[in-house]
C-alpha cells in the first residue's frame, strides 16, 4: 500500500465537490419520486424527513477529508456507489492499484465499482 500522492490528494480535493454534486442530484431525483408516489401526504412527509437524515451522514455528502483516509475514502465513495472506479481517470496508477488492492481485500468491486445510477 502506498501513501497517497501530493498530486493525487490535490486531484482528491478538487473532484469530491463535484462527485458529492452528481449524487446530491441523484438523492434528489429519489426525493422527488418519493414526494410523487401514492399516499399520505404526511407517511411521504416523514419518510421523506427520514431519508434527509440518514443520507445527510453519507459519505457522498459529507465527508471529512484527511490526507491519511483519502484511499480509503474512495473506496467507500465506490462501495456506496457515489462514484465509480472510471472516476478515477487521471489519478496515478499506484492510487488507482492500492484502490484496487483494498476493494479485493474488503469484498471486491460487486458493491459499485462498476456501474454508475
Amino acid at each position: 500500500m502506498v501513501e497517497i500522492s501530493k498530486a493525487d490528494w490535490k486531484l482528491f480535493r478538487e473532484r469530491i465537490p463535484e462527485w458529492q454534486e452528481n449524487y446530491m442530484g441523484r438523492l434528489i431525483e429519489e426525493y422527488i419520486k418519493l414526494l410523487k408516489s401514492s399516499g399520505n401526504p404526511s407517511d411521504r412527509f416523514w419518510k421523506l424527513e427520514k431519508r434527509i437524515k440518514r443520507d445527510s451522514k453519507h459519505p457522498g455528502v459529507m465527508i471529512q477529508l484527511e490526507k491519511s483516509e483519502a484511499l480509503w475514502d474512495i473506496v467507500t465513495l465506490i462501495r456506496k456507489k457515489v462514484i465509480t472506479f472510471k472516476d478515477l481517470d487521471g489519478f496515478s496508477e499506484d492510487l488507482k492499484d492500492s484502490v484496487k488492492e483494498l476493494l479485493d481485500r474488503t469484498g471486491g468491486m460487486q458493491n459499485g465499482g462498476n456501474q454508475r445510477k
